[in-house]
């Protein structure tokens, strides 16, 4: 496979690094018939130091960050052969620059875990190791349930396997709905949210009336592509950008009207915070919060699927894990028995329970511990009973650089500036089409 490709193309494939690139072959160990890369400098404890070092980028902070943590211990401590070092790089998208940095500087980590968007930018540069090979005894592609690995195999070849996916929830203050005699269920329509607000209009929170539905600052393009569908429109049909037309504009009209015209709505830093603190009673986000959300409210929190429009629309997101193609061929091995061990049954439910992130593998989600927790918590089964409701994102958002930035810039433009949704998506759509001929050569070679 030819490793050739220019420094700008893959400067705003990776998200925008300021670096220059050294080309990275797929599949077999090297880097342009360079030989393998060597690894991102750590420290290994004493007792672990006669095994084979194997580091992994990781994206998790808080609890979520423990738990990984936690199961990477666990993996350490199950056998002798092996030691993986778990390297905390900050979001996704700051992950993925700095692994642009590290194929620069010849030093990758083996394993790397990417949101449902940044592994598509390395893939497409063949930084990405096919994992076909890597299946036999303990782990094979149908383990995992079947819409998750399909995201992750591209021509019938695996590049990217699931952990830590999520879909959009919609959350609500059990209280307050109670409060302004509300059902205790989430709204099957927007338009049902829309007509509870003067009910909930009479209840006060520490002498003030909470706001209806909140908006996400940054990353709202994710929430909002579950949108889109749901008032019948996309981002884009193939890499042929629609969001300035039907549909997508409805939908950024309704969310203004709520915020500008009815003022039910608004746009927050943190919508996860001002829920849980009771500054507003709905807020629609990840699967992958639900613990920490539990946790942190001073209040029962209900969950629901995501409300529909003139139809039902839900993506999927959240992480996987892929290997590295510019790793020694010893360490790459090494590293997919992590991958093993993490979709072990035992091990992939215990990740879910301890964050909320949907079960990965078709045996996790029949644990007796997972079965328990349903039975406990209906929450954290919602999003099970959803996924086959769901669907992966218009290609536009997942292959165009930046372009979740353009997307959630211009929703920052209708949230907080009151702007038309038709006048910012013409504006944002112009940004797309320019990104999708910059790698609409790549995509139609290798997807």
């Amino acid at each position: 496979m030819s490793a050739s490709l220019s420094r700008r193309r893959f400067l705003g494939l990776a998200g925008g690094a300021a670096l220059a690139l050294t080309p990275l072959g797929c599949g077999g160990g090297g880097a342009g018939g360079g030989g393998s890369f060597g690894q991102p400098p750590g420290n290994v404890p004493e007792q672990y130091r006669k095994r084979q070092r194997v580091v992994i980028w990781y994206t998790y902070g808080g609890a979520n960050g423990e738990a990984f943590t936690r199961l990477v211990d666990k993996f350490n401590q199950s056998q002798t052969d092996i030691y993986l070092e778990a390297q905390f790089q900050g979001s996704y998208d700051e992950t993925a620059q700095k692994l642009a940095a590290a194929i620069q500087a010849r030093q990758v980590p083996e394993l790397c875990i990417f949101s449902e968007v940044t592994w598509h930018k390395f893939h497409l540069n063949q930084a990405l190791e096919p994992l076909n090979d890597y299946f036999g005894d303990g782990l094979q592609p149908s383990d995992y349930v079947d819409s998750l690995i399909n995201e992750g195999t591209i021509k019938g070849q695996v590049w990217w396997v699931p952990f830590g996916r999520s879909t959009p929830l919609f959350y609500y203050n059990r209280d307050m709905f109670a409060q302004a005699g509300l059902p205790d269920r989430g709204p099957e329509t927007w338009d049902e949210l829309r007509s509870w607000a003067p009910a909930l209009a009479k209840v006060k929170v520490n002498g003030q009336t909470p706001k209806l539905h909140v908006y996400p600052q940054t990353d709202g393009d994710w929430m909002f592509q579950g949108a889109v569908w749901q008032w019948g429109g996309n981002y884009s049909k193939g890499l042929d950008v629609t969001i300035d037309t039907g549909g997508a504009v409805e939908a950024g009209e309704w969310q203004r009207r709520l915020i500008h015209v009815d003022q039910q709505a608004y746009m927050a830093k943190s919508p996860r915070v001002d829920f849980s603190t009771g500054l507003v009673a709905t807020v629609q986000e990840s699967t992958g919060i639900l613990r920490g959300l539990m946790k942190d409210a001073k209040f029962e929190v209900g969950a629901a699927f995501v409300p529909k429009q003139v139809a039902f629309g839900c993506p999927t997101g959240g992480g996987g894990i892929s290997i590295l193609a510019g790793a020694a061929p010893e360490r790459k091995k090494a590293a997919f028995e992590f991958l093993k061990f993490a979709a072990k049954p035992e091990n992939a439910a215990q990740w879910s329970i301890d964050t909320g992130y949907m079960p990965s593998t078709k045996a996790a989600q029949e644990t007796p511990e997972m079965q328990k927790l349903f039975a406990e918590n209906p929450n954290f089964k919602l999003a099970v009973e959803q996924l086959p409701k769901t669907q992966a994102q218009d290609q536009v958002r997942l292959l165009v650089p930046n372009a979740n930035r353009a997307i959630y810039g211009g929703l920052q433009e209708i949230y907080a500036d009151n702007k038309p949704a038709g006048e910012v998506f013409k504006r944002v759509a112009d940004e797309l089409r320019k990104g999708v001929e910059g790698v609409r050569e790549l995509v139609e070679k290798h997807m």
